[in-house]
């Protein structure tokens, strides 16, 4: 049994952010990480022409900023090399191949007692501290819907954590699954690489551009959602246009009371856009069914492809391993508390990284869950 003050589950962002505000106060720490490195999805689950969507201020891990000579708009490279600095500033020292078992809280020692196998020898290892951080992500396990007949695709099928570039779908049909940010990212990379890219979008969508983001993100810190939210969506109006004869409509409400209440991001538009409306990239309703290389859509439409990348998200896995905890987080892994006050449960368990306020909530989190660490002690 190894002890400590602090276990922190998770070498993402988040838990390198906390085990970093944890160092800084003399508080001692283990992170593991069931990868073989730090930020695995960063350095090896994201694609090539991958860049911050947020202007880099809001983008900072917690006591360090982006060197003054970075762009705004920070490379995965670029990210890559923070990160890297980060962890040897601040001492940052996760145990890799680490998978977690289980976390269960002794009510006799008021201590967690983690579990977890070390994947390089199958050995299990048992860890105990006064206080659990779930720091393993929104971004934990790719999630591939079921599709019927999908198993019948004679094609490539891939989530979005394996695609790298275009440019081996050159000159192929390529079907991207998912409209999110990444999807659209990736169906525009294809684009370019000269893939004959469709992109399936079931529901209505914001989109804004980078600017029209960080404006509104300046905005909030003097002006209610729905204010902002109206002016997001009368700029969206005028520079986007009426995109529904491409095939997405605008939902109901404002993009920022949709991220904050449902988590779903706003299209931060980096030049899809133009594709779908040239018709380079083709707009497809949802899929019902699957025969060989043909895709039948809900339009009644199909079509042949030679691959398909599913851009569908994510799963968490807190619900797998936490145990003892019905108060802070949801069988999903979302926090059960209301944004400001998610990140703090009962028992010494805390969570980082999952207010869906990205990186600059991780570094908010971090900072709490180190102070209030310290003030208990």
């Amino acid at each position: 049994m190894k002890e400590t003050l602090a276990i922190v589950i998770g070498a993402g962002p988040s838990g390198l952010a906390t085990s970093a505000c944890l160092n800084l106060l003399w508080i001692p720490n283990i992170v593991l990480e069931r990868d073989d490195c730090f930020a695995p999805l960063w350095k090896k689950k994201s694609y090539d022409r991958l860049h911050l969507h947020l202007a880099k201020q809001f983008c900072e891990l917690p006591n360090m900023s982006f060197p003054a000579a970075s762009p705004t708009y920070v490379s995965k490279k670029q990210f890559i090399q923070y990160i890297d600095d980060y962890v040897s500033h601040f001492q940052v020292s996760p145990k890799y191949n680490r998978s977690v078992e289980s976390a269960t809280y002794d009510e006799f020692t008021k201590k967690w007692c983690v579990k977890a196998k070390n994947t390089s020898s199958n050995e299990i290892e048992e860890y105990s501290a006064r206080f659990l951080v779930a720091a393993s992500g929104e971004t934990c396990d790719a999630f591939i819907p079921e599709v019927e007949d999908l198993d019948t695709f004679k094609g490539e099928v891939t989530h979005s954590t394996q695609y790298k570039s275009g440019e081996k779908y050159r000159n192929k049909n390529v079907l991207v699954v998912g409209c999110g940010n990444s999807g659209m990212e990736i169906a525009l990379d294809l684009s370019n690489f000269g893939a004959r890219t469709s992109i399936v979008v079931r529901n209505p969508l914001h989109m804004l551009s980078r600017e029209m983001v960080n404006l509104g993100l300046i905005l909030l810190r003097y002006l209610p959602f729905n204010m902002v939210d109206s002016f997001m969506v009368m700029l969206s109006k005028l520079v986007y246009g009426d995109m529904t004869k491409h095939g997405i409509n605008r939902p109901q409400e404002g993009p920022f009371y949709l991220k904050v209440k449902y988590g779903k991001y706003p299209i931060i538009d980096v030049g899809t856009s133009k594709k779908i409306k040239s018709g380079e990239i083709q707009v497809l309703p949802a899929i019902t069914s699957i025969r060989g290389n043909e895709v039948r859509f809900a339009n009644g439409e199909s079509h042949s492809f030679d691959a398909i990348i599913f851009a569908t998200g994510f799963k968490r896995s807190t619900s797998k391993w936490l145990k003892n905890d019905d108060y802070l987080l949801n069988e999903d892994g979302i926090p059960k508390p209301s944004f400001p006050n998610h990140w703090k449960g009962r028992n010494g368990l805390y969570c980082a990284g999952l207010s869906r306020r990205g990186l600059y909530g991780a570094a908010m989190d971090a900072q709490n869950i180190a102070n209030d660490i310290k003030t208990l002690l």
